[in-house]
């Protein structure tokens, strides 16, 4: 059945299927669960009884279950139950009162109900997020109905949303933000004048999974609690969480990096690829259980992770692993900032290039070369990095070379630990910038150089912003007039440019690196702002910012701009 949601504006496909096997009887915690899929996250019980159910479809920490009765006799019998079972605040009971389910749109996984009592199914799917479940009893027999996801959602499933290197979500949904979706714990980080308590962020499959520090807030110098958490994207809930012992120290002084460490997390589909530690090799996790899949041999000191069409792609410090270690020797936080920046450069280093089969983890082929810091970059059969001194492309399944750019003149002899350069592969064009405030084109098929146009200056000690929107290089001048411009990916020709049309306070610029979607530039300004592209249009969100080094994430399910905080974008109430 084809029907429009009126709450959420998008064309809603709601297929019934009758479960083999259920028959008219009321299945088990387990049958639900198995007929439907639902491997974590909110579960709703409309007509909860006596609660037995509602109870037992709480399976573990990944679930947090809602019963719901329109009987105050039954939602008494539930909650002693649930309280007998001690799983109070893990599964709570309500009182129905009407029709209306007592939830924002998107929030919930599965819905069960043995009968509606008056709820409509329009309802049922208003409250379901996408790929959620409606397993309804109806004609004597158990049916689920799952509400499809939207084709205009995009994920972010790398550091720059793909392997390609282009931070832009291919998402029209993403828009100016109306309310709150979810807020989730802790509500603050550790300390500002340190190492941001959010290290890398990505989405996939309706979960994020993010690293963040949940050592004590009463002082930073108590010791660290890295953890990797999976979280439903949708409500919030915790779906697992994984110890990373060994990290960076969080006694980093403010803004200084490492600007590299967001490219340590990748996850697509049902994986989850990081190494839990510095001193870890790279793991594959399945994104439902937390738990590992495989551990890729050869690959303890892998500083960066992509992943494209199967293959994992890393850079690996082929020298002795040092523990991470810094002393605080000075009581202002700029002062010991720069002298890190200066004495931790990433760069003109030899590292080794391996690509993996990200399922067997059989190594595909490996190259040793030097590559500064965040600069690989995959699309299609071209895999490209720069070496320090030239833009390298090689042949993605073979590693072999395909061809070796000019020398690039303009360029620092070593990268601070707070920048990377920054390089995208097209189809066509393969761009790069290194730090000059120069943005170089060559074309990706024989390496000639297409042009060298200047780069706006934009975030405030962090890598500069590079972004392909359209047939358009976009560079945005963030950090003083806000002014955008596009130049044409062959030609270099600067075919639009817009500034700023408001008038609007700016605090400052930001930490961090702008991102966009399709309709949407979102440079790290003072909030989170939204610049439409098309209308040449600023719109000012002060009340939120992303995280420090990291930013916030513009993918559908909503705008993230950190952890614990989740957003709705225009068209929702």
């Amino acid at each position: 059945m084809l029907k429009k949601n009126r709450f959420t504006s998008v064309l809603c496909v709601t297929v019934a299927l009758t479960v083999s096997g259920a028959g008219a009887a009321t299945p088990s915690a387990a049958d639900i669960l198995e007929a439907t899929g639902i491997r974590g996250g909110m579960i709703v019980h409309l007509g909860c009884g006596d609660g037995k159910l509602t109870a037992a479809l709480h399976v573990g920490d990944g679930f947090i279950v809602q019963g719901l009765d329109a009987d105050s006799n039954n939602v008494v019998k539930a909650r002693k139950t649930i309280r007998d079972a001690a799983l109070y605040g893990k599964v709570s009971v309500s009182h129905l009162s009407g029709t209306a389910l007592p939830y924002i749109d998107g929030l919930v996984n599965l819905v069960v109900a043995e009968d509606l009592g008056g709820v409509s199914m329009d309802e049922l799917v208003r409250v379901l997020c996408p790929n959620g479940v409606a397993y309804v009893k109806q004609g004597g027999a158990w049916k689920k109905t799952v509400k499809p996801r939207p084709v205009e959602m995009d994920e972010w499933t790398h550091y720059m949303h793909g392997p390609d290197g282009n931070p832009v979500a291919i998402d029209t949904l993403v828009g100016p933000p109306k309310r709150l979706q979810w807020v989730g714990s802790p509500r603050w980080a550790r300390h500002h004048e340190h190492m941001a308590s959010v290290s890398a962020l990505v989405s996939a499959k309706g979960r994020i999974f993010y690293i963040f520090d949940e050592g004590s807030r009463a002082s930073i110098q108590l010791p660290a609690k890295w953890k990797l958490i999976a979280r439903d994207a949708y409500n919030g809930t915790v779906l697992w969480k994984r110890d990373i012992p060994v990290w960076y120290t969080h006694i980093y002084p403010l803004k200084s990096g490492p600007a590299v460490l967001p490219r340590r997390l990748v996850a697509v589909g049902d994986r989850v690829y990081l190494s839990l530690g510095l001193d870890k090799p790279l793991v594959a996790i399945d994104a439902g259980t937390g738990k590992t899949v495989h551990t890729y041999k050869g690959t303890t000191t892998a500083e960066e992770v992509i992943l494209s069409d199967g293959v994992l792609y890393l850079v690996i410090d082929t020298s002795p692993h040092k523990k991470d270690t810094f002393t605080w020797d000075d009581p202002v936080c700029w002062t010991v900032g720069n002298r890190v920046i200066k004495k931790r450069t990433l760069g003109d280093k030899k590292r080794k290039i391996m690509a993996i089969d990200a399922r067997s983890g059989e190594v595909l082929w490996s190259r040793d070369s030097t590559i500064a810091p965040g600069s690989l970059a995959v699309r299609g059969s071209r895999l490209a990095y720069y070496d320090s001194e030239k833009v390298v492309c090689l042949d993605s399944g073979s590693g072999k070379p395909k061809w070796v750019s000019e020398r690039i003149d303009k360029r620092p002899r070593a990268y601070p630990s707070h920048y990377m350069p920054a390089l995208i592969v097209c189809d066509s064009v393969i761009l790069f910038t290194g730090g000059k405030h120069q943005v170089i084109a060559f074309d990706s098929g024989s390496g000639k150089k297409l042009w060298n146009r200047p780069q706006h200056r934009a975030g405030h000690r962090s890598p500069e912003d590079l972004m392909v929107v359209g047939s358009l290089a976009w560079t945005g001048d963030v950090a003083r007039t806000n002014k955008w411009t596009g130049y044409d990916l062959r030609t270099g020709e600067t075919k639009k440019e817009f500034g700023c049309d408001i008038k609007s306070y700016w605090f400052h610029h930001r930490c961090h690196r702008s991102k966009a979607t399709v309709k949407y530039f979102m440079p790290s300004r003072t909030g989170i702002e939204y610049v439409d592209r098309a209308k040449e249009h600023w719109i000012r969100n002060h009340w939120i910012r992303g995280a420090c080094v990291y930013g916030f994430m513009p993918a559908r399910p909503d705008l993230c701009a950190a952890p614990s905080v989740r957003m709705l974008p225009a068209g929702q109430t």
